[in-house]
């Protein structure tokens, strides 16, 4: 039955926690609500990761809250969750209308038997004509839990047929409307504690949430209620108790709105920049893992927005031990990582997660917006160690990204599945299959003999040694629930290269050239594998933040290549994803069946992050080539973004565009994730702009969106890492890095190298040749002042209206960067 419960959401990823949530509750058949203590979710990752182990960790058991969010947990498909590649796919049964989508996501649903539809107004007409309560399921391509679900519940005749019957059933890719996604995925936290994908949600018919959850099971366990007893409760309500499930939803809305209100009071100001910082720095320090480095034990993520900004404080910190111990944190985490099972070492590449505290068993899942912003932070760390270990782990990973996830036309797919058919065949995917690899499989692919070596030992004597191959398998079987790892091996670097000389007695380069020699025989074998599934839905914000990465690599490592590819993401981002007719940037498009890249009709106009990410790249852009052209599209989206999501009145930005009547909540994202919060970059990117420009409002509005946060900032900054390297650069005033010369011109690229050799954070950098009307001489009229001392590239270090005296040699360059960068101004 179905009963109303009245109870206090005491959710860590909740913001409504004073308010009192009158929830629905399902009760099992005794009446009794079962928990089994974990939950099931594809995990993404927040600041505050809600209790609850990974899939890997634990067998599927779902914890139910069957409250007025029935908490459940997630799952994935594949072009094909039930059949693998190279096995023939059986005549499809049912097709629905989302076969005419482009989503990857919704494609892997088109064969099932429910009445799908993809969200918009059709589904929202049939709802309302028909009266009928809305089903909204919402997941992403490269979901495993996902994928499940589709499995078990919506190929399952019975139950397609009770959601076609009584529900207008919508299916939801949460890559494509973030902003949907966002506003019930708060409900489900607000009312449960704890959310994840798949995401399962009832809606009346104008959309308001009364019931949501996670994954559920097909059908009931124990006293556990599976997906159809819960269909059948709801139909019952629908029809018995419909007064009661719409006044609940209508009283958690009105909470979740007051809840999630985020405003500057009338001249605040934003809080102090190093008291923030400091703070920032100690919850991480407190929940930082000494041995293996990262945040908590597992599952243990990347966190890059964490990394940046320890690496930023010890930028201003460097001669305190605070300073010092927040490198060394940074550091330890990413060397930890590149030597960790998370690490593709064959393939190159960073998987989602890690299942276990030292980086080994990882969920197999790429995502392009880890491969940006990971790329970013080892380039940084070779920046300010100066230890070539970063640097060719952020060329590996760009490697990666160009080999795997480009798109001929120059944009990034999204993600590579964690799920493949194993080699040994079978229609079941499992997890890694693709990845791991068995003892036997390397004696038989390295059988040679190295000469020199003792006790004659092979080529797969030394891998395996290195790389931790064992017989036996060497993951544990708490990694491995379900037995799909049991005798595979995912490599993981277990000793340094000179050990392992030592004890072959063979020389390091000969070591190096063994391990080399055998990573490359692999990706060979790995190439006649059945591939995962992939993305190639290419996205405004990851294509925005892969090409902040090309083009910062790019310019650290002097990389010709690197940089002709950053410009060539930022045509394609101008050629396919911005609509210059409506000045609109453009959410997503799709690789067709030819490789043509296609749009969808209508096409879903940009959110909040699709702008920022891409005006922030546009800037690495610039900074990367010195062509202004990036920099003036730059302007132009950041005032078209002012447009349509501003808060004139409480500063900051909303997610998504307020005109649309169909998003119920008006969110302003407060937490650096898997992704930085877009109004974190876009309050660096006022500052950056305001200084290029020398537009005063965006230096303003930088602050009000600051103010704005004020509360969050100062109670839990470790949830908005980005957002404290925002304020910080406020505090301690951008450099302009003025370089007076011909932008080919040997003289000034020696200039330029030595300002991409340092990692500034508080800094923009400029180029002025002998043109009166450039960009920015239009922009700053008193850098038609800066000239060329003695016909050569000059170098000018400007703060707070005052430049340093003119440099035309680089290590002179690099000294005065050094000197004064590290020194906080006053404000």
């Amino acid at each position: 039955m179905l009963g109303l419960a009245l109870r206090q959401s005491t959710s860590k990823n909740s913001r409504v926690e004073p308010a009192r949530l009158l929830t629905v509750a399902f009760l099992g058949a005794g009446g009794q609500h079962q928990n089994s203590g974990g939950n099931i979710r594809c995990l993404r990752q927040t600041p505050h990761p809600p209790s609850g182990r990974s899939p890997l960790l634990q067998h599927p058991q779902p914890a139910y809250y069957l409250s007025s969010s029935v908490f459940m947990s997630m799952a994935t498909g594949g072009e094909g969750a039930s059949g693998g590649e190279g096995s023939p796919s059986p005549p499809h049964r049912h097709t629905n209308r989302l076969a005419k989508e482009r989503s990857p996501y919704l494609l892997q649903h088109a064969h099932n038997p429910v009445d799908w539809y993809p969200w918009g107004q059709d589904a929202f007409d049939k709802a309302k004509n028909e009266d009928k309560p809305i089903f909204l399921s919402v997941g992403y391509s490269t979901c495993h839990w996902c994928h499940v679900m589709e499995r078990e519940s919506f190929e399952d005749e019975e139950i397609g047929k009770i959601l076609s019957d009584n529900f207008v059933s919508i299916k939801l890719d949460r890559e494509e409307r973030p902003d949907v996604d966002k506003v019930y995925m708060t409900f489900v936290q607000s009312t449960s504690g704890g959310g994840g994908w798949p995401m399962s949600v009832w809606l009346t018919p104008d959309l308001r949430p009364f019931i949501g959850g996670t994954y559920f099971p097909p059908r009931d366990h124990g006293r556990r209620p599976g997906l159809k007893t819960v269909l059948m409760r709801i139909m019952d309500q629908w029809q018995n108790n419909r007064p009661a499930l719409e006044s609940t939803g209508d009283r958690i809305l009105d909470a979740l709105k007051k809840g999630t209100a985020v405003a500057a009071n009338p001249g605040e100001s934003p809080p102090l920049a190093p008291d923030v910082a400091t703070r920032c720095f100690q919850q991480l320090a407190h929940s930082y893992e000494e041995e293996y480095g990262g945040f908590r034990d597992a599952p243990k993520f990347p966190t890059p927005v964490n990394l940046m900004f320890l690496m930023s404080y010890w930028c201003v910190n460097h001669s305190t031990s605070e300073g010092v111990e927040a490198l060394q944190m940074a550091l330890h985490t990413l060397r930890m990582m590149a030597l960790g099972g998370i690490h593709d070492h064959v393939a190159q590449g960073f998987h989602r997660y890690s299942t276990d505290s030292s980086w080994h068993v990882p969920h197999f899942e790429k995502m392009l917006y880890d491969q940006a912003q990971l790329a970013v932070a080892y380039i940084t760390a070779s920046q300010v160690s100066g230890e070539q270990l970063f640097a060719d782990v952020a060329r590996d990973i760009l490697l990666y990204v160009s080999r795997d996830l480009s798109d001929k036309s120059g944009g990034f797919y999204s993600a590579e599945d964690a799920d493949s058919v194993p080699t040994s065949g079978g229609r079941e995917k499992r997890e890694g299959a693709f990845c791991v690899w068995t003892a036997s499989e390397v004696w038989e692919l390295l059988p040679d003999v190295v000469e020199g070596a003792t006790g004659s030992a092979t080529q797969a004597d030394i891998f395996m040694h290195h790389y931790g191959v064992k017989v036996q398998g060497n993951v544990d079987p708490e990694q491995d629930p379900h037995g799909e790892l049991q005798g595979q091996n995912v490599l993981i670097v277990r000793y340094s290269v000179e050990l392992t000389a030592a004890h072959f007695g063979i020389s390091v380069e000969k070591v190096n050239e063994l391990l080399a020699s055998a990573r490359a025989k692999m990706a060979e074998v790995r190439k006649s594998r059945p591939r995962p599934h992939l993305d190639t839905k290419m996205l405004a914000s990851w294509n925005g933040l892969m090409l902040s990465a090309y083009a910062r690599v790019g310019a650290v490592l002097r990389d010709k290549g690197m940089l002709e590819r950053a410009v060539q993401a930022g045509n394609f981002l101008k050629e396919h994803l911005w609509d210059a007719e409506r000045q609109t940037v453009l959410r997503s498009c799709y690789r067709g069946d030819d490789l043509e890249v296609q749009q969808i009709s209508p096409p879903i106009s940009g959110f909040l992050d699709d702008y920022a990410f891409i005006i922030c790249g546009l800037l690495d852009l610039y900074e990367a080539t010195l062509q202004t052209e990036w920099l003036q599209w730059a302007e132009e989206l950041q005032l078209r973004q002012d447009e349509l999501f501003l808060d004139k009145q409480g500063g900051g930005y909303f997610c998504s565009d307020p005109s649309d009547n169909t998003v119920l909540l008006q969110l302003k994202e407060d937490q650096d994730g898997a992704e930085p919060s877009a109004n974190s970059v876009s309050a660096s990117n006022l500052l950056r702009l305001s200084h290029y420009t020398g537009r005063q409002e965006w230096l303003q509005m930088s602050q009000q969106l600051l103010a704005a946060f004020s509360d969050r900032l100062t109670r839990v900054p470790i949830a908005l890492p980005e957002m404290v390297r925002a304020l910080m650069a406020q505090h301690y005033t951008l450099k302009q890095i003025v370089i007076c010369g011909q932008r080919d011109a040997p003289d000034t690229s020696s200039l330029l190298a030595a300002v991409n050799s340092l990692f500034l954070p508080h800094k923009v950098l400029m180029l002025v040749d002998d043109d009166a009307d450039s960009f920015l001489c239009q922009r700053q009229p008193a850098l038609s002042s800066i000239t060329q001392q003695a016909g050569v590239a000059t170098a000018y270090v400007c703060q707070d209206f005052t430049c340093s005296l003119p440099v035309t040699d680089p290590q002179e360059l690099r000294r005065l960067l050094l000197d004064g960068t590290l020194e906080p101004q006053a404000e």
